[in-house]
């Protein structure tokens, strides 16, 4: 069964949360899909995954770096998985209503957007639907995160 996640960002922006969920992916030795719902925000988290921080690397790369099926982490905004990723990570309006194929889908929103917060509504729903296991997170002021439903 895929678990489905849900990710209500608060108070840290995608382009800071996003590198560590991904870093903890490799950790479990999972490939990624990044989907974007556009290509302004594609580019620019190609960016801020290289320099997101000083001491650290996260491989990854689009459909301009080579073969595809080579990324750990594969940015995109179409529904491909070229490298056979478990996981795939849905941000800026991306969505998928296919589950299979996949471990874990994680929706990462956010929170002080109403369309968002719509369209998660909307994605947490057709999940259910799915028969996936759903959970929805909560970002606290801190930076944690409390598993909420």
């Amino acid at each position: 069964m895929t678990e489905v996640l849900f990710y209500h960002l608060e108070h840290q922006p995608l382009d800071r949360v996003l590198p560590s969920l991904l870093e903890k992916t490799l950790q479990r030795g999972w490939k990624a899909v990044v989907r974007s719902g556009n290509e302004e925000r594609l580019e620019a988290l190609d960016i801020a995954l290289w320099t997101y921080r000083d001491d650290s690397f996260l491989p990854h790369g689009t459909a301009k770096d080579g073969p595809p099926e080579m990324q750990p982490v594969y940015l995109t905004t179409g529904d491909e998985t070229p490298n056979g990723a478990g996981i795939v990570f849905l941000v800026d309006g991306a969505e998928t209503d296919k589950f299979e194929g996949y471990e874990r889908v994680v929706h990462l929103f956010d929170g002080h957007d109403k369309d968002a917060i719509a369209r998660a509504r909307v994605q947490w729903k057709a999940a259910k639907e799915a028969g996936c296991d759903v959970t929805y997170w909560q970002q606290t002021p801190q930076g944690r995160w409390e598993k909420k439903a």
